[in-house]
């Protein structure tokens, strides 16, 4: 069984520990790389994260899909979809 998800209390508190700073000061710097994250990618760029991956927006065309329940086959239009590409020095440190 996997452990449950680190909250943003435990990441701000981990962050300011890290820091040597308040926990103030790492909510702030959180919210900021959260936010610019959220910019960059919302208005259709891309984000590298060193370490950790890339985040993109990604557009998806116009598709076929079809309802699990009814088989009904329907058209699903275009929309955008963020994709994260996982840094390989993370994979590593995951697998190694």
């Amino acid at each position: 069984m996997t452990a449950k998800p680190m909250t943003k209390t435990q990441l701000v508190a981990a962050l300011a520990e890290k820091m040597d700073a308040d926990k103030k000061t790492a909510t702030a710097a959180l919210d900021a790389v959260a936010e610019l994250v959220m910019q960059e990618v919302s208005a259709g760029g891309a984000i590298t994260l060193p370490g950790i991956g890339k985040i993109m927006c990604r557009a998806r065309p116009e598709r076929q899909v079809r309802n699990p329940a009814t088989g009904e086959t329907m058209t699903k239009a275009a929309d955008k979809a963020v994709k994260v590409t996982i840094a390989k020095a993370l994979k590593d440190a995951v697998n190694g």
